[in-house]
Parts: structure tokens; sequence; C-alpha cells
């Protein structure tokens, strides 16, 4: 069933809800109005608003782009589109509208953007689902999907939305967000595909774009043509699929390739690749594939738990260690003028933060090393201050002893998640 009429729902009392769920701190877009400016006149600016989207005469501005690292790399980086602040307002007013529909199609096997779900739930799942399959292991597909916004297929998109909305107003917004433009070194350029990652309405239409190119197409398409179990974790556009049988992986990592390409997208010839993910035990000696493989940040291998059978665990991956370490470092070149008192305070913020991402159950040691790296960049940017000369490691200790930074710890436990009935 197809919805025709929603836009009469967006009102002011929806906007104003809207504008109180948008971020107020982000940078500013191609306009530069900032939240305060914007609140000088809160009410007159949201009724225009309201009345410009309802009449069609809203004229979606270009996005300002800016790029950051991608991954733990320094030189390869990622484009990220920043809308204006009504642009912003009125893209999650929509989204306020559309959420509710597409949660009741959205399936189990996706995580992303979805109000409840997390990358932990994702991970979790993924390793309850192998779990069951722990004496013979799975065969993991792991898919690397190219610049994935940057090619999202706008023909393709309209055509699935409209199999659920219909409603003219919004489908003129969305097109119209679609077609802005970006604006990059005060060039605006018009791609003829993609969303803007950064835009509010981005993660909502490539949740509908993926449910209906992989999430639906594998559930009813390829599940039951495989001849083993197989079950699929996605967290927007990271995925992987588990197979009990290897042949099925073999068979679907053949057709995966023209699925995508049938939609517009393409996926990485390299980083795409079958893992043997089984434990040692159940290995063959002809079985050449890696063992362990990096999702939404961690490394997944098996490893002995304290009762003696094999377990997936998980560590912090490499890239993603080597990047918050690098941060770590710059932000003490940044600000090693700050009082200890007040590097301290920030600098437990940062641990705390990375501790309530990686502190999973049996990462204890990639997060005591991380504290390290924290204590090592530290000292070595303090022994660069003037007024403190020689920061040598007993002096630095005794400083620790007065300022110390916040131990390690597992805030997600996999015990406790287990105990859950």
């Amino acid at each position: 069933m197809a919805f025709t009429s929603l836009a009469y729902l967006m009102d002011i009392d929806w906007l104003k809800d809207a504008y109180r769920c948008t971020r107020k701190d982000g940078a500013v877009g191609v306009d530069g109005v900032t939240a305060e400016q914007y609140e000088q006149d809160l009410e007159g600016n949201l009724q225009s608003l309201l009345d410009r989207a309802k009449s069609g005469t809203y004229k979606a501005p270009p996005v300002r782009r800016v790029h950051i690292p991608k991954g733990g790399s320094t030189t390869e980086t990622r484009p990220l589109g920043i809308p204006t602040l009504e642009d912003k307002i009125l893209q999650r007013a929509v989204v306020m509208l559309l959420d509710p529909i597409y949660e009741q199609d959205f399936l189990d096997c996706s995580y992303g953007f979805r109000r409840g779900r997390s990358a932990h739930d994702a991970l979790t799942s993924f390793r309850d689902q192998t779990m069951r399959h722990r004496r013979t292991g799975v065969t993991v597909l792991e898919v690397d999907i190219r610049k994935f916004f940057d090619n999202l297929d706008h023909q393709h998109l309209r055509q699935f939305l409209r199999q659920r909305v219909r409603d003219g107003v919004l489908l003129r917004l969305i097109d119209k967000w679609l077609k802005a433009g970006v604006m990059e070194d005060g060039n605006v350029s018009y791609p003829d595909s993609g969303s803007p990652q950064g835009g509010v309405v981005s993660p909502l239409i490539s949740n509908v774009f993926l449910h209906y190119v992989l999430d639906v197409w594998f559930e009813q398409d390829v599940k039951p043509r495989l001849r083993g179990k197989a079950f699929l974790i996605r967290y927007a556009d990271d995925f992987v699929i588990g197979f009990c049988d290897p042949r099925d992986a073999d068979r679907v990592m053949e057709v995966i390739p023209k699925r995508f390409g049938k939609y517009g997208l393409t996926v990485h010839p390299t980083k795409t690749k079958l893992i043997s993910f089984r434990p040692p035990s159940s290995r063959t000696k002809d079985d050449d594939r890696p063992g362990t493989f990096d999702l939404l940040g961690f490394t997944h291998y098996w490893g002995v738990s304290l009762k003696g059978y094999w377990v997936v665990k998980l560590k912090t991956a490499t890239d993603r260690f080597t990047r918050a370490a690098r941060r770590i470092d710059q932000w003490c070149h940044d600000n090693r003028h700050l009082s200890l008192a007040e590097q301290q305070h920030k600098l437990n913020q940062k641990l705390r933060g990375h501790y309530a991402y990686y502190g999973v159950t049996g990462n204890s040691e990639a997060m005591n090393r991380f504290r390290q790296e924290v204590e090592n960049r530290w000292r070595k940017w303090l022994n660069r201050r003037n007024n403190i000369r020689s920061m040598h490691w007993q002096k630095f200790c005794a400083l620790l002893r007065r300022y110390p930074l916040a131990p390690a710890r597992a805030v997600r436990s996999q015990l406790r998640h287990a105990a859950k009935p």
C-alpha cells in the first residue's frame, strides 16, 4: 500500500519538533546562517519554510562539500555534504514522516540509522548467528560497495520510493535535494547520481535503496535457492553474508556484482572476498583463505573461552586503532598550551568515548594498548612545552598520579547480553 497524502501532517508544530531534533552546533551551510541567527525570528522563519515547502516554491540550496580522512588513510578522503540549517530542518521533518512507514518494511537484518538499533546490535547478531554453527563455522562474504553514496542512482531510488510514498509534496522535496548540487571551492556542480553524506535525509533514502536492492532480494530470491542456511547483516552500506555451505557462498559471490550493477552500483574487486571463518579445529589444510575479517571497526576472530570451547571474539581493527591514536596525537599537539587539568579532562572524555564503542568483552588488550598510546602521546607533547622542559618517565608517572587517565573497561559485556532472557 502506498501513502498518497502525508504532507498535511507537517504543520508549524511539526517543524518546531524537527528544529528541536536538529543539531545546532554543526557546521554551517553555503548561506552561513547559524542556529543563533535563525532563532532570532524562529516562528517566522519556520512558517516561511513551511509555506514554501507545501507550495512548491522551496528551492534546495547546494550542499557545501568538505573532505575528511577515510579510514586509517592519510591520503584518501571521504566527501561530506553540509546542508544549510533550514535544509536540515526540512529534511528532518520529512524523515519524521517517513520513518514510521519504512520501519514497518525494513527487515531484521538491517541495523544502520534505525531507531533502537546500533552497530553493536549488528555485531551481536553476527556473533549469535555464527555461534549457532560454531562446530563448523561459516563462510563469510564480505562485500565492499564502491562509493555507494556518490553512485546512488536517482531513477531507481524514485521507483523504490513510489512503492510506498506517492505524496507529491514529499517526492518533489526529495527530488530537489537530489538535484541541489554541490559547492566546492566556490564552484557548484550538479551530479547525475548520489546523495551527499551528511544530509539528514541521506541515511533514510540509502536504507530504502538497499532494502530493495539487497535485503528483500536476499530474503525472497536468494535464500530459497541455497543448499544450507545463510544470514545477512547490514549496517548502512556495510554488510556481510554468512553461509553454512561454502558452495552457496561461491554462487552468491558470482551474482552479487551483477545484482548491484543492475542498479548502477559496483563492488570493489579486491575488497570483496570470501573468508573461511571457522574455528582452527575445523579448518582443512588446503583452506588458504584468511580466518579473520573486519566489520564495523572490529576484527572478528575465533578464540578459546575460559571454559575451553571456541567462541567468536572481537578486537579493535588495526586501521581504527591507528586512526584514533593519530587523532589523539594531533589533539595533544594542538592543545599542549592548555593547563594540565584541562588536558586531563579532555583526554578522559576521549578515552571514555573510545571505551564506549570498543569496550566489548575480550577487547581489553587493545583498549589497554590504546590507553598506553594516549599516555605516550601526552608525554611526548608535554615534553615540548617550554615551561616543563624535560618530561622524563619518573616525572610523568608522578603527573599521572595527580592527573590520572580513565582506566580501560568493558562497557558492553557479551556475558551480560548472554544472560538476558
